[in-house]
């Protein structure tokens, strides 16, 4: 008889820390938010109010560490408060994604102490939103194409204190319109393409900054995706993230941990498609009785509750190996509040802009053959193929739950209509399914 001992056995279990969370954020939800998403979708809203009571409880900067003003948690604790949001408004989890990853991690890797003092602790504590600008009008996937210029200028009264300038328009940036902090991407090195990308910290109020149109979007309506003009903006040379040349690597670290977030937004907004599909069902009466006893109806909810459960082992494998890959990480005992302190809180206050990915064959981040290189890539893997089947996942439920619903479904007043609308940009955000699918096959192939 064969006796095998597991040396590290399998546990799914979540930790009670991990289940505060989850819980905490559920019941803020539900009593904070849901009454109030219809009419906010329905004026195209930005419930800043909302986000800034979650960002008391601390999600608005989850994976920073303690000592700069997060709650220093895992990425599991993470996916699940973004799972929770999205699972009852999903433009409040695209805020709340962009500002936390997308943001607060590029900070975290490259940011100098004086530029996390300034920028990373408010951000951590919700006291204003984060932007992340990389996309542009001609630019999408193909980041290396950015047309954004910046040009050092130094100053002959101060040549102590140089500083950039740049121009362009960046599109699609999320929390455009509510940003403290926009992380932006321009060529310093034009001729050296990709190679000559580097990253800025540039606050709203910097000369030469406008806000330009609001984009008129098909959902995700309380989620404002806004045009930035830089007309000869002025950025000091201290608000340089990183070294010239280093944006495109800045900005790829920060998008590949963004599609875990991104992975989880489509698994809660499935979750919650499924919950009012199955109480509809349960409610519906059709040929003298619930049309949750018709075997049709049955097989939907069946095959959406099976591919939710699949969608989300791959995110919590991929938030599992983002932790044990990332040098950033920090993972400490949380300290979200308990729901029983949150009431009457008020703490003081991209990625619509997030699906840019280099096209194949414009180079890799991870080309090193080292076991650390192979770790990170194999987690880059990972966060794609959970944003990758997560995101088509989420269209599949969806238009089942609008298929269960029937007419009612088709409507603008009920809760399935509007996650129809809502999920069809996860599969492009972030990095379209197709830029997925080239990673994955990329570290496939390479092994």
């Amino acid at each position: 008889m064969l006796n095998f001992t597991l040396a590290t056995p399998m546990d799914f279990s979540l930790s009670d820390h991990q289940l505060l969370i989850r819980d905490t954020v559920r019941e803020f939800m539900h009593t904070e938010v849901r009454p109030h998403v219809k009419d906010w979708e329905r004026t195209d809203h930005f419930p800043l109010d909302a986000i800034k009571k979650l960002g008391a409880l601390g999600c608005c900067g989850m994976l920073t560490p303690e000592s700069w003003g997060g709650p220093g948690l895992d990425t599991i604790s993470y996916v699940l408060m973004i799972e929770e949001v999205a699972r009852v408004h999903v433009a409040m989890s695209t805020a709340l994604s962009v500002t936390n990853s997308a943001v607060q991690l590029p900070l975290l890797a490259f940011a100098t102490e004086a530029q996390k003092s300034r920028y990373l602790k408010p951000l951590a504590a919700g006291e204003f939103l984060g932007a992340f600008c990389l996309t542009e009008p001609q630019a999408g996937s193909a980041a290396a194409a950015i047309q954004c210029r910046a040009e050092l200028q130094s100053s002959t009264s101060s040549p102590s204190s140089p500083s950039y300038l740049l121009s362009g328009t960046k599109t699609w940036v999320t929390n455009g319109s509510h940003a403290g902090l926009y992380i932006i991407f321009a060529k310093t090195q034009p001729e050296l393409a990709g190679k000559g990308i580097t990253a800025f910290l540039v606050e709203p109020t910097f000369p030469g900054f406008t806000i330009g149109r609001h984009e008129d979007k098909m959902g995700q309506r309380s989620s404002p995706s806004v045009e930035i003009i830089l007309n000869d903006c002025v950025v000091p040379a201290a608000n340089r993230l990183g070294e010239e040349g280093q944006g495109l690597k800045i900005a790829l670290s920060a998008l590949d941990g963004g599609r875990i977030g991104i992975a989880a937004q489509a698994v809660g907004l499935a979750q919650g498609a499924l919950e009012e599909s199955v109480k509809f069902a349960r409610a519906r009466k059709a040929f003298g009785k619930s049309i949750s006893e018709f075997q049709a109806i049955q097989f939907m909810l069946a095959d959406m509750h099976t591919e939710i459960e699949a969608a989300r082992a791959l995110l919590y494998h991929a938030a599992f190996l983002k932790d044990r890959t990332s040098p950033t990480s920090s993972v400490s005992p949380p300290t979200v509040a308990p729901a029983s302190s949150r009431h009457g809180t008020q703490p003081d206050a991209s990625a619509l802009d997030r699906h840019p990915e280099p096209a194949a064959g414009e180079g890799s981040l991870f080309s090193s053959t080292s076991h650390e290189s192979r770790l990170t890539s194999h987690s880059s893997s990972a966060s794609s193929r959970a944003k990758l089947y997560a995101s088509e996942m989420v269209n599949r439920v969806v238009y089942k739950a609008v298929q269960i619903h029937g007419s009612l479904g088709y409507s603008r007043e009920s809760e399935v209509e509007r996650m129809y609308r809502d999920a069809r940009v996860i599969s492009i955000y972030e990095g379209t399914s197709e830029i997925q699918r080239t990673i994955i096959a990329r570290d496939l192939l390479s092994r």
